[in-house]
């Protein structure tokens, strides 16, 4: 694509918005840099341990920008890293892989990690956003989100190692599918695993994790949720 192209996809396209801000990434292996967050508005899931329900509906986006306008905004913090978030924000598809596009080419950024659900097929974005600089997070759900059923396995093909899999903890039986989903497709990508808030208590999933023997699965807490109340946002 052109630059002029590039120019007026930006300009002309408009995303629904929760809120952007910089602070610290609060988990992955990216936790405790400072980083821009862009949580896009709509999510197609509804988990049951969702920690962001404001984030899709009923409720309603709180403004509207262009891609122009979210680079400018990320551009005006310090961060080098940004974490696109949602909701799902990939599930505009060919106007969220122009908003990463655009993104990459800020030259300060080092990284620009995408938090995704899993029920987007990844493919399409690994062939039409080519920055090194664009990982993604597939956050995995298992039998207690509710939502097993719309992940997509392919992705586990797709996945790389600059990649991070990411399995949301609430129960025994969790973990144990989050194995299986191990044994079965043998990611490239880093894996996490992480326990819900308040439903698994994290020694308890640091035992189940060492009693399974699994070297290369790293535990994943949520500091942000350390730092500040839980239900604060925009930390």
């Amino acid at each position: 694509m052109s630059e002029a192209a590039v120019g007026r996809e930006t300009q002309a396209i408009r995303l629904p918005l929760v809120e952007i801000f910089e602070t610290v990434e609060g988990e992955g292996t990216q936790a405790g840099y400072p980083t821009v967050f862009v949580r896009l508005f709509g999510c197609p899931l509804r988990c049951v341990w969702c920690d962001t329900p404001y984030s899709y509906a009923p409720a309603k986006a709180e403004f509207t920008m262009t891609i122009e306008q979210i680079v400018l905004r990320v551009a005006s913090f310090k961060a080098a890293r940004v974490c696109l978030t949602g909701g799902e924000p990939l599930m505009y598809h060919e106007h969220s892989a122009a908003l990463l596009r655009a993104l990459s080419e800020l030259p300060r950024l080092v990284d620009v990690h995408v938090e995704t659900s899993g029920a987007i097929d990844l493919t399409s974005f690994l062939k039409d956003v080519r920055s090194s600089k664009v990982r993604y997070i597939v956050d995995y759900k298992l039998k207690e989100s509710g939502e097993t059923a719309k992940m997509i396995a392919a992705n586990f093909t797709v996945l790389r190692p600059q990649d991070e899999l990411k399995f949301v903890i609430a129960s025994d039986a969790d973990f144990d599918e989050a194995m299986a989903v191990l044994d079965r497709f043998h990611p490239l990508c880093t894996v996490l695993v992480s326990p819900v808030f308040g439903a698994m208590e994290p020694e308890h999933l640091v035992d189940r994790l060492l009693k399974e023997g699994r070297p290369h699965v790293k535990l994943n807490l949520q500091i942000h949720k350390v730092i500040w109340d839980p239900n604060q946002r925009g930390v």
